[in-house]
């Protein structure tokens, strides 16, 4: 049986994020990736040096496309920047039925670059947020989604049950690599917590780590696996393409999609 994802999201032209992290880790993860580009990014590890953004029709005719032939098991979005792109996403979404829906709230590039314009905000909490299986913030961008700080463990709960019981998602991971010490995710599946730790290693090749995250968790979800066994296999992931960093760019730099293969591999 083949299992299918599909990415909604922006392209990178370097690589290491967006639609091009995506289908790599769909494909390291044994899923048939397809995508759907939203907008198209002249970027490299330096920065966003162009933003391009894909007309209306052309973005819901690519998603219907890919539903209407091939079949989506599960799906993530990434960068959506306008508020009539997630309202058109959302539309969508909803057209098909697709309840396996993973939003990766994709609002500052790592080199600083908005990627959400300021009136996009409103649009993803009601209208995109609803249709969540999982919502997978980083700690800036669920402080900007609950409009709450956040600088402690408390509260990265706080917010992740906010996400659910406010927002109306099914189940939110607030990622914790912003905050000190270990890199500990908060999982709240709208009855408990559960907390992910992993090792922190120090290096500026982070580029894509929140696309290649929500990307696996995505995967997993497409192969029908448990939402808490996709996130624990997101979080193994992840690491791995930090820890065995390639070293490519003058910037921040891509992870490694080929880290997490490689250890099955040798394992098996």
């Amino acid at each position: 049986m083949v299992f299918k994802a599909l990415t909604i999201a922006g392209s990178d032209s370097g690589g290491g994020a967006g639609i091009q992290a995506d289908l790599k880790t769909f494909q390291m993860l044994e899923v048939f990736g397809m995508s759907a580009i939203t907008a198209v990014t002249a970027q490299n590890t330096l920065g966003v040096h162009g933003i391009y953004d894909i007309p209306l029709e052309g973005i819901e005719r690519q998603i219907d496309a890919v539903f209407t032939d091939l079949g989506v098991d599960a799906a993530k979005t990434g960068m959506l920047s306008q508020p009539q792109v997630i309202e058109l996403v959302a539309e969508r979404i909803r057209a098909h039925g697709l309840k396996k829906l993973v939003i990766d709230p994709v609002m500052v590039a790592k080199g600083g670059a908005s990627l959400l314009a300021a009136s996009a905000q409103d649009a993803l909490r009601t209208k995109l947020l609803p249709l969540a299986a999982v919502v997978t913030p980083n700690i800036p961008e669920a402080e900007v989604i609950t409009g709450r700080a956040i600088t402690s463990l408390e509260e990265m709960k706080l917010a992740a049950r906010t996400i659910v019981k406010e927002f109306g998602a099914a189940a939110a991971v607030v990622k914790g690599g912003h905050s000190s010490g270990e890199p500990t995710d908060v999982l709240y599946d709208g009855e408990q917590f559960h907390l992910l730790s992993a090792q922190r290693y120090e290096t500026r090749h982070t580029h894509g780590t929140g696309c290649t995250f929500s990307a696996a968790i995505t995967a997993e979800l497409a192969k029908g696996k448990p939402l808490l066994e996709a996130v624990h296999t997101a979080k193994r992931f992840i690491t791995l393409a930090i820890q065995h960093e390639l070293g490519i760019g003058g910037g921040h730099g891509p992870t490694n999609h080929w880290a997490y293969w490689r250890e099955s591999r040798t394992k098996s």
